[in-house]
């Protein structure tokens, strides 16, 4: 939070600075704004994007869960039948459980990987319109500034609704149509994962649950 502060402040100041900057040349700069959230959810192809994206995660998915569930009902089905079994069995059953483990932790971290690398690959060429589109309204309006009213920095707080360029920009994107995807469909996931030695706690994906410790903590 005290970040994004920082950061919306330091903007800010170079606004004013450069503004006045201008002024003192004798030109009136020219700001207008966007807001880029309503401008990305509104951008052709980016609903095409997005179900490309969740369809292609969702196999992954579904992969992982299946590993998680059936590590789980291993670990329960050891725990049920531990006090039978020979000390030999038990090192040789948690060792295996462990490596299982390792390789459904590792699966796990794959999939946040994958995730933010094809949403990248899937949203760049868009972004990388819109960022053209914005540009061009610039140049040809004579803008000095188009500040962002969507962005997460808060660098506009407050602002005349007649500078709002939103609608022009969204307008120009949707007269240039979706832009082609420069991302080639993703290859299925892999059946199988090799184990790590580690068993350092990984980032859990969205959807997908992770399976409690392996006996004796292993």
């Amino acid at each position: 939070m005290r970040s994004h502060i920082r950061v919306a402040t330091a903007v800010v100041a170079l606004t004013i600075s450069m503004a006045g900057l201008l002024a003192a040349q004798g030109t009136a700069p020219k700001i207008v704004y966007v807001n880029s959230q309503k401008i990305i959810a509104q951008a052709p192809g980016r609903a095409d994007a997005e179900a490309q994206f969740q369809k292609e995660m969702n196999q992954y998915k579904a992969q992982v869960q299946h590993m998680g569930d059936t590590l789980q009902s291993q670990i329960a089905d050891y725990q049920k039948n531990e006090s039978t079994m020979t000390p030999a069995a038990k090192t040789a059953k948690e060792k295996d459980l462990t490596a299982k483990r390792n390789a459904y932790q590792q699966r796990v971290q794959e999939l946040e990987q994958t995730a933010q690398q094809r949403e990248s690959e899937l949203v760049r060429p868009i972004m990388e319109q819109i960022n053209k589109i914005i540009e061009q309204l610039r140049t040809q309006n004579g803008y000095s500034f188009i500040l962002d009213a969507g962005s997460q920095a808060g660098v506009v707080v407050a602002a005349d609704s007649s500078l709002d360029v939103t609608d022009q920009v969204i307008k120009r994107l949707v007269a240039a149509g979706p832009v082609a995807s420069k991302a080639a469909p993703m290859a299925a996931p892999s059946t199988t994962a090799t184990p790590r030695s580690t068993g350092a706690a990984s980032p859990k994906p969205t959807g997908v649950s992770r399976p409690k410790s392996t006996p004796n903590g292993r």
